[in-house]
């Protein structure tokens, strides 16, 4: 009586697979059902976050909107009481009214002008372009 030893082992042929092994076809096919499953989770945790981050972002949008409402309010305020203190001169209360008028479209004038300057140094993202063009040449290759 003679019994192979456990480290023994009986070679298989390399041709062919054992039978409780998968084949390449069925081993592509559970990995690309296992690749558009995951892409599915992952679209479906992508929009379940923006959907939180677009009620937020909106509420956030609606108090800016109160918020620049209420400052012009206040700016108006500030205007008219700045044209009565004016009037406490003793200037004619049309007068005060233009001035704080004419100090305005001063002010706006400037922003105007060094908003103009800011744009005017906007220039176009060249680096990154030429990145951009130097990935396309590499990956048509």
């Amino acid at each position: 009586m003679s019994h192979a030893s456990p480290t023994q082992r009986i070679p298989s042929s390399p041709d062919l697979p054992a039978k409780d092994e998968p084949t390449i076809g069925r081993l592509v096919a559970d990995a690309s059902r296992d690749v558009s499953s995951l892409v599915r989770q992952e679209i479906a945790l992508a929009k379940s976050e923006l959907r939180v981050s677009v009620k937020a972002g909106g509420l956030g949008i609606a108090m800016f909107a109160v918020a620049a409402f209420l400052g012009l309010l206040a700016i108006i305020m500030l205007s008219i009481a700045i044209a009565f203190f004016l009037h406490m001169t003793g200037l004619n209360l049309a007068w005060c009214f233009l001035i704080v008028f004419g100090a305005y479209v001063l002010v706006a004038g400037l922003l105007a002008l060094v908003g103009l300057r800011k744009v005017k140094q906007v220039r176009a993202p060249e680096r990154a372009i030429h990145q951009a063009q130097e990935t396309k040449n590499v990956l048509k290759r």
